[in-house]
């Protein structure tokens, strides 16, 4: 622990770690909660906007080219006044994509509204890594990772049932987003009534920072690591899988197995929940495992194969649609190695830095992926939005054996030189 500040017991620091998992871990579900700010709906806006999935697409892009934009310049800001303002404003971002949404009279207000989401989400990743990094004690780190990504695929579950839910109760799509500004508002008042727990301007571990003496670098000397884009290059393959799995699973297994709509709109909540569980095992496997980029292998390999799966059109309906949401388990189960992966390529001092470009990879994972597959699905394919995600996974998997490869050679020279 850094020697500066004053040591607290066990039983203090216990609670203190709790404390800023918990609170990050609902500040991070909210943010993908709002990921999903507007695909639930996509089937009401195509009846009373006339909209087609290619364009549908584009909402989704606009959201994440924005975010991804973002996120890699939020994470100099984190880094230069702290991450605790940066998350406020996020919260104030995604209000005001919930009164847009509320308000759109067509494609041009649906646009505004995926922007406002686009930008309360671009700070997530570089503030929630940062003050995890900077507040949790080491031995919890590996859990704090776990906890972050199940509250984000709890996120992601929550929404369709949440916007789909009030839309069906009220008969009317816009009382949906008016659920989705008080959600907004109640986490922004969490957050303020934990701000001691999130402020990242204390509390710093010498895990996330320079060694004493430690030669500093430039601001952007880290973009000079292979292992950075390499880490890039994972996120944007693992989430482009992911983009078509949230966006366009549910039409696409109507298409192929007949299944209803209120049926196959809960695949991605099953997805999700399925990750959540991965999540929860993959953090008691990130505190054992050396080759990090092993187990995500593995992990991803076994979703990739269910996905193949579902593609072939060999189930039952109801069968295919459980497969489908059963790869979420995979991809779930990699989620703590990925960011424990990402960690051990950051340099000293980098963290915001680092996870902002990494991370956004994510965000064009999903901008690129989701008009690709838009296209697919309209002209008549629904078999490819599994057959690619599967695909997308198994490049991911080259990826992250490419950064562990890396990893294995510095620490082999760094040993050499000592």
């Amino acid at each position: 622990m850094d020697t500066a500040l004053p040591a607290l017991d066990a039983g203090r620091q216990r609670r203190s770690d709790i404390t800023t998992i918990s609170t990050i871990g609902v500040a991070h579900g909210t943010s993908h909660f709002f990921h999903m700010l507007l695909p639930p709906l996509f089937p009401a806006f195509i009846q009373a906007f006339g909209l087609s999935y290619s364009e549908l697409g584009l909402l989704v892009t606009t959201f994440f080219v924005i975010s991804g934009a973002g996120q890699a310049a939020s994470g100099f800001i984190v880094d230069r006044i702290g991450a605790r303002p940066v998350l406020f404003a996020a919260m104030a971002s995604f209000f005001l994509a919930s009164v847009a949404a509320g308000l759109a009279q067509g494609f041009g207000g649906l646009m505004l509204a995926a922007a406002l989401a686009g930008v309360g989400n671009a700070p997530f990743h570089p503030a929630d890594f940062t003050i995890l990094n900077k507040r949790v004690s080491q031995p919890r780190l590996g859990h704090a990772f776990s906890v972050h990504g199940i509250s984000g695929n709890l996120g992601w579950a929550f929404a369709p049932v949440f916007s789909i839910g009030i839309a069906e109760a009220t008969g009317n799509w816009r009382f949906a987003y008016l659920g989705t500004a008080l959600v907004a508002l109640a986490v922004m008042a969490l957050l303020f009534w934990q701000r001691s727990a999130i402020d990242d301007r204390q509390g710093s571990w010498g895990h996330a920072k320079p060694a004493a003496g430690t030669k500093v670098e430039h601001p952007m000397a880290f973009l000079k690591l292979p292992s950075v884009w390499l880490c890039f290059s994972f996120f944007f393959w693992s989430t482009a899988a992911l983009s078509a799995i949230q966006s366009f699973a549910s039409p696409a297994l109507r298409q192929m197995y007949g299944l209803p709509l209120s049926l196959t709109a809960y695949v991605v909540t099953g997805y999700m929940l399925a990750g959540a569980a991965g999540m929860v095992c993959g953090g008691f496997l990130v505190a054992r495992a050396e080759r990090l980029e092993r187990t995500i292998a593995i992990a991803l390999a076994l979703a990739a194969a269910l996905l193949l799966l579902t593609a072939t059109g060999w189930l039952p309906g109801l069968l295919a649609a459980a497969v489908a949401a059963l790869a979420g388990f995979g991809t779930g189960l990699a989620g703590p190695s990925r960011d424990m992966l990402i960690k051990r390529a950051a340099p000293p001092g980098a963290t915001g830095r680092v996870y902002g470009t990494v991370y956004s990879g994510l965000d064009i994972g999903f901008a690129l992926a989701a008009p690709v597959f838009g296209v697919i699905l309209d002209h008549g394919m629904p078999r490819g939005v599994f057959a690619g995600s599967a695909l997308a996974l198994l490049l991911g998997v080259g990826s992250a054996g490419l950064v562990g490869l890396g990893l294995a050679r510095r620490s082999t020279a760094a040993a050499a030189a000592a």
